[in-house]
């Protein structure tokens, strides 16, 4: 039905709380502005709704940059439920704690930088020594320490453990691990194998055969979060198997009652990442009337954003 609600122009010359500024995008009435301001009300709406248990699905890119930050407030803000994501998570989490990384540049010859020992995250430089090198330095002692009494894991368990680990550490309130641990947020990785922390989990099986990751815990758990459930709601940044692992168990409630992506992949190929909400309505993993969003961007730019003004909504 078209309401005639005027396009108003965004004043630069004042200054605007996050929160402000969200509503002049949204009151600009178009393109991805206005998107982004309704994301933010349904995750007001999400977060405000005692009856729903929240879901917060990322990928690990965005844990190599200081976007990491705002993913690690709304775990210690506790205003998320349940964590599914991939295993790079752990791997950067885990690295930022006991070595940097460091700005860069796409556009970087590759080759001198792989002479050199860097690897290159978009523009994010990672040097061997802050990454493989010091999380087998530090992982496998913990796991020779941990597994002594226990050799059967599932990831939320092993992921809450080495957050527990980490207490001590001078930076241990910048860990996401940490945050999961200490406030009890099922953090679950059904890819755990893909990624520096699970090649070290691998080496460490080399000596320890009955050493043993058992996948199936984590959806029994999974299976009962959902279960349980009255109402579900998902904030889901990027697209991969932390999206649709997110998404699928969903469905086995009648689908999500409030979901926000944010994606930079495109739609027409086909790809689950590139995925719309609407094609998870016809699956059955988004309800057909829930409140939900698809927003077209950088999660490093838009996550910022969004998230400040939420704060400054719920008065966290």
């Amino acid at each position: 039905m078209f309401e005639k609600i005027p396009v108003k122009d965004i004043n630069p010359a004042e200054s605007m709380t996050s929160n402000q500024l969200i509503k002049a995008l949204y009151d600009s009435g178009g393109f991805t502005a206005k998107k982004v301001a309704d994301g933010v009300d349904i995750l007001e709406e999400m977060i405000n709704d005692s009856s729903c248990t929240r879901f917060l699905s990322f990928p690990a890119c965005i844990c190599s940059t200081g976007t990491r930050g705002i993913i690690k407030e709304l775990l210690k803000r506790k205003l998320f439920d349940v964590v599914i994501t991939t295993t790079g998570t752990l791997d950067h989490d885990l690295a930022r704690l006991w070595r940097d990384y460091y700005h860069g540049s796409f556009t970087t010859d590759d080759n001198v930088l792989y002479k050199k020992g860097i690897n290159r995250l978009g523009n994010i430089f990672i040097p061997n020594e802050c990454y493989g090198t010091i999380l087998e330095e530090k992982m496998q002692p913990i796991l020779s320490s941990i597994c002594k009494n226990k050799t059967k894991w599932s990831t939320k368990d092993i992921i809450w453990e080495f957050g527990k680990q980490i207490e001590n550490d001078e930076k241990k309130d910048e860990s996401l691990l940490y945050w999961a641990w200490k406030n009890k947020i099922p953090f679950y990785v059904p890819g755990i194998t893909d990624g520096a922390f699970g090649s070290q989990l691998w080496m460490y099986y080399q000596n320890h055969r009955d050493f043993t990751i058992d996948l199936f815990q984590d959806e029994q758990e999974l299976s009962d979060i959902v279960f349980d459930a009255d109402k579900s709601g998902a904030f889901i940044i990027g697209g991969g198997i932390s999206k649709h692992h997110t998404i699928w168990w969903n469905q086995f409630k009648d689908g999500l009652d409030y979901t926000v992506y944010i994606t930079t992949a495109v739609e027409y190929d086909g790809s689950l990442s590139g995925a719309q909400t609407r094609e998870a309505i016809s699956w059955g993993k988004i309800k057909g009337e829930s409140d939900n969003i698809t927003i077209e961007g950088d999660a490093t730019l838009i996550m910022p954003l969004m998230i400040s003004a939420l704060f400054e909504r719920i008065k966290q």
